[in-house]
């Protein structure tokens, strides 16, 4: 009897375990951010110079795409390096080929993120939405790609064919609208990521099959109105079987201060560079 009971416990501790190790994890931080933190967070990063980040603009038959690309620390054409992608949000849209370095993209070019986390980092700017938003029969605010978003594939086979770039470390990044964008680009191509960092997004729910095994790092401030936290979380309901996926809420931050957090820590580098294909 005693056998038998013990038998039935095992069975129910690997079942259970094997629930846990399928599923998601959801974290919380409840940090508060007040004016003085945001000010100097803010200024910390606005006087870093943004030189490092070279000017470019792609051309193709229909538009026009300023981009700026940052090199790896000391790049080697003999090696091969991640990229990062990352998309700017709709306050940064034009055609200055400056103003799509906000805040969450010039991480990069803190020193010791630069010196540690050896990459390229590229960064177009759009002069419309790159992502279109809509409610769904649900209620939910949803996001679809706009054009730009082809235009983003067809630039990275042009890096691709010029540097030397890890085809196994090619990851998305983005704050707002930026990080629809990333989710967009994520359904139409998932085989070409290896995963995505999403802040403060309108989701998009369009080929999540494809997204069952992925790297996936999403962040939003439960207090966020301008795009609701309802579709991060609604997002990670429906992928409740990737055990890959990340969902961290900040349960103090609105869409206007949940990326102080970020800004001067390495918590964003040092995850995606844990992330392969």
């Amino acid at each position: 009897m005693y056998k038998k009971f013990t038998s039935l416990l095992l069975f129910l501790f690997l079942i259970n375990l094997s629930g846990f190790l399928k599923a998601q994890i959801h974290t919380f931080d409840q940090i508060k951010i007040d004016s003085t933190i945001f000010t100097q967070t803010r200024n910390a990063i606005n006087k870093i110079p943004t030189d490092q980040f070279k000017k470019f603009v792609y051309k193709n038959s229909s538009k026009e795409l300023p981009y700026r690309l940052l090199f790896p620390k000391n790049y080697d054409k003999n090696k091969k390096y991640p990229i990062i992608i990352a998309f700017h949000n709709s306050s940064r849209i034009g055609n200055d080929n400056e103003k799509q370095l906000e805040h969450l993209t010039k991480i990069w070019i803190r020193e010791e993120v630069y010196n540690q986390y050896n990459a390229f980092v590229l960064a177009p700017q759009f002069n419309q939405r790159s992502s279109i938003y809509s409610e769904n029969p649900e209620g939910i605010l949803t996001s679809k790609p706009s054009d730009y978003a082809h235009q983003i594939l067809e630039l990275l086979n042009e890096i691709e064919k010029n540097y030397t770039i890890d085809k196994y470390r090619i990851y998305l990044i983005g704050y707002s609208m930026g990080a629809s964008t990333a989710q967009n680009l994520m359904n139409l191509r998932p085989e070409k990521f290896a995963a995505i960092v999403s802040v403060a997004a309108v989701p998009d729910f369009s080929n999540l099959k494809a997204w069952k095994n992925k790297n996936i790092f999403l962040i939003h401030g439960q207090k966020d109105t301008s795009n609701p936290y309802q579709g991060s979380e609604e997002l990670f309901t429906k992928m409740k079987n990737n055990k890959k996926l990340i969902f961290k809420t900040f349960t103090e931050l609105t869409h206007d201060n949940i990326t102080i957090p970020l800004l001067l820590s390495d918590e964003i580098p040092k995850w995606l560079f844990q992330q392969h294909k």
